[in-house]
């Protein structure tokens, strides 16, 4: 038993809530299944499983222009989902809430509809400010924008601890910056990046910012208002909610300029052979039938997530973190990847002689599910000289024994190894 387990008191009931995910009860390889690969997926509470069951059996139907009875509810259920992400990021409107298929959608929605559409926000010997710590999904879409733009792209570097160095951000950041885009939180390494400090940066030298907060809302508080950035993006499966839906969150001043990016029903006011006007925002942007069951489903997931209490799982997790930090740092040959200041409930490492791919075969002998490869970022690996890692990631259902349990792999994949 560790000293977190013997001494701790979880402040919440973690035994309510494991009962809350029924895939945490099933065995893999005759062993319990340790979830460890939170930062690629969560898994999902009853509560989501049953919003959806709900809306098929109960009141599914295609939304708005409908008049008949089941068409009304599901765009009730599907406007009041739109209200409950509002609150929870405490965004000033709902019309400012976006849904989409993921944060990749919504970071290439930005990228397409305010940088290169009508409004021409870059062009050429503009300049684009990202960071070392970006995942591909909020490189590659700047990347293409600047080459058919005629614009830079500049990258803040980071430090050996995978903090990104902010004289550096700052110094990068230009009166042809037109747009910083970075991650809340990197999903390859675990680094919180000061997103109110560098916003106001950002903003100073005139340029918007865009926050890619995948692996944020999981484990903390988000404020959109606080934060001071002008668009926020997230995916409701990295949130214990359903795979396929996701949310931009834009300034409505900004969405209001922005043409749409993909074009046909749902996202007009009028059409005629000789011109098209479109709806107001989100409609604008939510072109053909949305996935109407994976808004409730994240609704689901954020009110399960909220009546748990962020704070309390950001403390939860933090201690998890720390006790795993601290059993893998006695394996010999490991070395972690990434140990910044300020951190969410990630830990990256590589063990001496064994590749990540090889240590996630054995770990999953064990029932130990854990993430191997690049991660999306294939940047970050190259910064640490290193082609991938292994990466254990921290959900609110996870436990000190489980810490214990992928301790325990890593020592016989050790052993294995010689």
């Amino acid at each position: 038993m560790s000293t977190l387990a013997a001494t701790s008191t979880p402040v919440y009931d973690l035994a309510r809530v494991r009962g809350d995910f029924p895939i945490l009860a099933r065995e893999v390889h005759g062993r319990p299944l340790t979830y460890l690969d939170n930062a690629a997926s969560t898994q999902k509470p009853r509560a989501v499983a049953a919003a959806i069951v709900d809306c098929y059996e109960g009141w599914y139907a295609n939304v708005e222009r409908g008049v008949h009875t089941l068409s009304q509810l599901a765009t009730g259920r599907r406007e009041r989902a739109r209200e409950t992400v509002r609150r929870f990021l405490n965004a000033p409107a709902a019309e400012e809430i976006v849904f989409t298929r993921g944060t990749t959608e919504s970071i290439n929605l930005v990228a397409e509809a305010w940088g290169r559409g009508t409004a021409a926000n870059i062009g050429p010997g503009d300049e684009v400010l990202i960071t070392g710590l970006e995942h591909h999904s909020n490189l590659v879409p700047w990347q293409r924008l600047c080459e058919e733009r005629g614009a830079l792209l500049r990258v803040a570097p980071l430090d050996d601890r995978g903090e990104v160095l902010l004289d550096e951000f700052e110094r990068l950041l230009s009166p042809r910056t037109r747009v910083a885009a970075f991650a809340h939180v990197s999903n390859a390494l675990g680094t919180v990046n000061p997103v109110r400090e560098m916003a106001g940066l950002a903003h100073r030298a005139g340029a918007a910012v865009v926050v890619d907060g995948a692996q944020a809302v999981p484990h903390m508080m988000v404020d959109v208002q606080a934060l001071g950035c002008d668009f926020y993006a997230f995916s409701g499966h990295k949130v214990y909610g359903p795979s396929g839906i996701g949310v931009l969150w834009g300034r409505k001043e900004l969405l209001d300029a922005m043409p749409p990016w993909q074009s046909g029903g749902g996202m007009v006011h009028s059409v005629s052979f000789e011109r098209t006007t479109y709806a107001p925002p989100p409609h604008r942007f939510e072109a053909g039938t949305p996935f109407i069951e994976g808004a409730v489903g994240l609704a689901a997931a954020i009110d399960y997530l909220t009546a748990l209490g962020l704070p309390a799982v950001a403390a939860w997790e933090g201690e998890l973190l720390a006790l795993a930090t601290e059993r893998l740092l006695e394996i010999p040959g490991l070395r972690l990847v990434g140990t910044a200041r300020r951190k969410a409930a990630v830990l990256s490492f590589t063990m001496e002689g064994i590749h990540p791919h090889d240590l996630g075969t054995i770990l999953d002998g064990e029932g130990v599910a854990i993430r191997a490869g690049h991660h999306c970022a294939q940047p970050v690996m190259r910064r640490f000289g290193v082609p991938a890692t292994a990466r254990a990631s921290f959900g609110l259902y996870n436990t000190p024994e489980e810490v214990e349990a992928l301790a325990a792999a890593l020592l016989k994949a050790r052993e294995l190894f010689g």
